[in-house]
């Protein structure tokens, strides 16, 4: 029987901004370490089970992002993607992270490649789960969703719709199989956190600055051709948002990075555990020092 990782909770002030995150500890001296950077509109909680998993082995670390999760911040917070940057790249700071792996899922991505032009030094590999950075793995809906603007008749109440319950639980559900073996906790707890005082706004103001992201698809694919950092795509290919030409995409950059596309949706890792912790394990243990 495999130990139980040791799990914990913490926060840490960044600028009035209370972070949240989780870490595992592990048992091996100099574990590498795995950045787990979460998408929407969930937080830290979609990677419990993995780090459950793997924590005993490997440390992982999942912060909530500002107006995300258990993550608290000023009422003045500026929510854009650069905000969120900004406040990651501190965190990491803050608890001395020197060198690490990240995990790019959704929201993760452009968080993740804007950390990764600001500390390139420091990145040792990559994990992309459904984390797009090309116009390829842009579904014909985000490309529609991502062109809504502000003034825009309709536009806030379009987005406001991916808020409701149907439409947080339609994101999990989409392009899966088999739905049942989807634990509903998941929907149910972001929702809660949807719910939450001054959240609507946050992630209204996110979705209407997703456009910058793609404005930065050229920069950050320039990136990964100079830098060139170990990579493990591992891809939901029903997603309906960021779909399997955008993990293709990635080879064109990364000819050696190791690809697997999944029969499911965007939240690969609520089916497929059991297939992609054994594939981040064998990543992470070749980027041990």
């Amino acid at each position: 029987m495999s130990a139980v990782p040791r799990i914990e909770h913490r926060t840490v002030d960044i600028d009035g901004v209370e972070i949240f995150y989780r870490q595992s500890v592990p048992s091996v001296p100099d574990a590498p370490v795995l950045l787990l950077l979460h998408g929407f509109p969930t937080a830290s909680h979609q990677f419990r089970t993995l780090m459950h998993t793997l924590g005993e082995r490997y440390r992982l670390i999942a912060p909530d992002y500002p107006g995300f999760g258990y993550t608290s911040a000023p009422d003045d917070f500026d929510y854009t993607f650069d905000r969120l940057a900004d406040t990651i790249a501190a965190f990491v700071a803050r608890i001395g992270l020197h060198r690490f792996a990240m995990y790019l899922f959704d929201f993760g991505a452009p968080v993740g490649f804007r950390l990764a032009h600001r500390m390139p030094d420091r990145i040792a590999g990559l994990v992309v789960q459904n984390g797009n950075a090309y116009e390829a793995g842009l579904s014909d809906g985000a490309r529609e969703f991502i062109a809504l603007r502000p003034d825009q008749e309709n536009a806030q109440d379009t987005i406001r719709g991916l808020f409701t319950l149907a439409g947080t639980r339609g994101q999990y559900e989409h392009g899966v199989p088999d739905p049942a073996v989807l634990s509903p906790d998941s929907w149910t707890l972001d929702k809660h956190f949807l719910d939450l005082p001054g959240r609507e706004q946050a992630q209204l103001s996110l979705a209407f600055d997703y456009k910058s992201n793609v404005e930065a698809y050229p920069a950050w694919q320039r990136w990964l051709r100079e830098h060139t950092p170990p990579t493990l795509i591992v891809w939901g290919a029903d997603d309906p948002f960021f779909p399997a030409p955008g993990a293709h995409a990635y080879l064109a950059d990364l000819p050696a990075a190791q690809l697997h596309l999944f029969d499911t949706g965007h939240f690969a890792l609520e089916t497929h555990l059991a297939e992609i912790a054994p594939l981040i394990a064998d990543f992470l243990a070749r980027l041990a020092p």
